[in-house]
């Protein structure tokens, strides 16, 4: 059995962005440090600059990825094309069911990461990206909430194991 997981729950880091400020434009990365409990080096949240650090109520992740099936689906589905980094998530995967991923424990290489919520789509990345719609085209499919377990490099290309 293990080797049926294994070969089967494997995807691939397609992008990484960082924003190094709120609002700002996020920022293509090849390579990232991701580091336990603050997030990734460069971006807002990282720096403690980020929106959900500056509402009371609300609680940043260390980390926040979708999924390159569902920005297709929204293109597809909506008409709805969100440009890269334009869906203000850092990580963009390929061939992993973020949504199953709530309260598991995953590795992208060597990072230790666990789901924490569903990153669900709000107004605010609808009107910095400046597609209307895009909120209704990503809701349920708008990524995954992360905390970084154990410290690491995060690199396009890498392997996604769940």
């Amino acid at each position: 059995m293990s080797d049926y997981s294994e070969e089967h729950n494997v995807g691939f880091v397609e992008a990484i962005h960082t924003a190094p400020a709120t609002g700002g434009d996020p920022e293509p990365r090849e390579t990232v440090e991701a580091v336990a409990g603050r997030g990734l080096e460069g971006d807002r949240y990282f720096k403690g600059e980020g929106l959900y650090n500056e509402e009371p109520n609300l609680e940043p992740s260390d980390v926040t990825l979708i999924e390159s099936e569902a920005l297709v689906a929204a293109r597809e589905d909506y008409g709805i094309d969100l440009g890269p980094g334009e869906h203000r998530r850092n990580v963009t995967t390929r061939g992993v069911p973020l949504n199953h991923l709530v309260g598991t424990q995953f590795l992208i290489g060597e990072v230790l990461l666990e789901g924490i919520e569903l990153c669900e789509p709000c107004g605010y990345m609808e009107s910095i990206a400046g597609c209307e719609g895009a909120v209704d085209a990503l809701r349920h499919r708008g990524g995954l909430d992360a905390s970084i377990i154990e410290s690491g490099t995060i690199v396009v290309g890498e392997k996604i194991r769940w």
